[in-house]
């Protein structure tokens, strides 16, 4: 007896071990989870760290815009077309051991085919040929952080650009009209393009139909009816700019964000704090600078285009959002379809989403302004 009841103590003794083991290791993993969401950031950043000071950074090789290589889009035209378009591509370089992305990296070309030029420049390739180049863009890491060596990389992306625009307009465009477009990063260095190459060239501002700079912050200052491109009043004003910032109504901690880790563009051309100044905001449902609220009935159609191939013309899910001007941002309603909602880890959220609420509204706009541009250019 004395033996069995000693085996038995030993026994709830074991199971007693066994349970502390099991739910001290419990607790250990909830710890861990909990502790990788809380720094979640913070391990992101350090993986997709350079961990070299820019100053004695070698960037990859330059494109050569003469070779179609340095293109993701280089179309052939007959030189009848009626406007064409120069598109530059939202950020799709994470980051690592580069702070700018070499024009051949496998992951960010597939990015921009599978996902950035079905949804962000297919909508202006139903009026004209869209020339998309390839350029040593920043890193998705330099939207982490405003430390020197990120800023420096963003600003080296524009020279890339710059020199991509001068032969888009020498040896492509052939003198036709044409619309800028740029989303997210493409946007910020858009928006450099038009302050210092088209606002100072009147022949250039003349060709200039529109500007479109989606997910991009501008000074809205920098932007008025007195400015060379100003921004739109309305649907039918031509040589103007179209630009937003975007959250969804209610997303107060995203809206803190933009105002206070925004940087943009100063007279020295270099990036700095937006600093209190009020983001340009024309509703797209609208096509113009307003704080008027645009109704869901305004939205013609929005589209998750992912995987198609170019030139395939997506499925349109109409009235799926309403949107407004508030303080420079424009506040956008919750989507109905949950195909047109972010999804993803935390790298695919930092990039631009992969569908366009607007896709219908900017085809409709960029083809109502090049019938006003034509309207007020007629053939000689």
């Amino acid at each position: 007896m004395r033996l069995g009841a000693h085996l038995a103590l030993q026994m709830m003794g074991l199971k007693g071990v066994r349970r502390w083991i099991v739910f001290t290791a419990g607790g250990l993993v909830l710890l861990l989870i909990a502790a990788l969401y809380i720094w979640r950031d913070d391990i992101l950043e350090a993986l997709l760290d350079p961990k070299v000071p820019y100053t004695v950074y070698k960037p990859p090789a330059a494109p050569d815009y003469a070779r179609p290589a340095a293109w993701d889009l280089r179309p052939r035209t007959d030189g009848a077309e009626a406007v064409d378009v120069f598109f530059i591509h939202p950020t799709t370089f994470d980051g690592g051991k580069d702070w700018n992305g070499p024009v051949d990296d496998r992951q960010a070309a597939r990015l921009f085919t599978g996902i950035m030029a079905p949804n962000y420049a297919a909508p202006f390739a139903a009026i004209g040929p869209v020339f998309a180049p390839r350029f040593r863009q920043a890193s998705l890491y330099t939207s982490l952080t405003l430390f020197d060596d990120a800023l420096e990389a963003r600003q080296f992306a524009y020279g890339d650009v710059r020199a991509a625009f001068h032969y888009f307009l020498k040896s492509l465009s052939d003198g036709r009209p044409f619309i800028i477009a740029g989303v997210e990063q493409g946007g910020v260095l858009a928006a450099r393009v038009l302050s210092d190459e088209i606002a100072p060239n009147p022949a250039l501002r003349r060709r200039l139909v529109a500007a479109y700079l989606q997910e991009t912050v501008v000074p809205a200052d920098e932007f008025t009816p007195l400015a060379a491109i100003p921004a739109c009043s309305g649907p039918q004003q031509t040589g103007c700019t179209l630009a937003w910032i975007s959250i969804r109504t209610g997303d107060f901690p995203r809206a803190l964000r933009i105002y206070h880790r925004t940087v943009v563009w100063n007279d020295r051309g270099q990036l700095e704090s937006l600093a209190g100044r009020t983001p340009l905001c024309v509703n797209p449902l609208l096509g113009a600078a307003s704080n008027q609220e645009a109704p869901a009935r305004l939205n013609l159609g929005a589209a998750n285009a992912t995987g198609l191939e170019w030139g395939a013309r997506p499925g349109f899910l109409s009235r799926q959002v309403g949107a407004a001007c508030v303080n420079g941002i424009l506040n956008v309603t919750r989507p109905r379809s949950a195909s047109l909602r972010p999804s993803g880890g935390w790298l695919e959220r930092l990039r631009a989403p992969p569908y366009n609420l607007f896709y219908a509204n900017l085809e409709a706009d960029a083809r109502a302004r090049l019938a006003a541009w034509e309207g007020l250019n007629p053939p000689r």
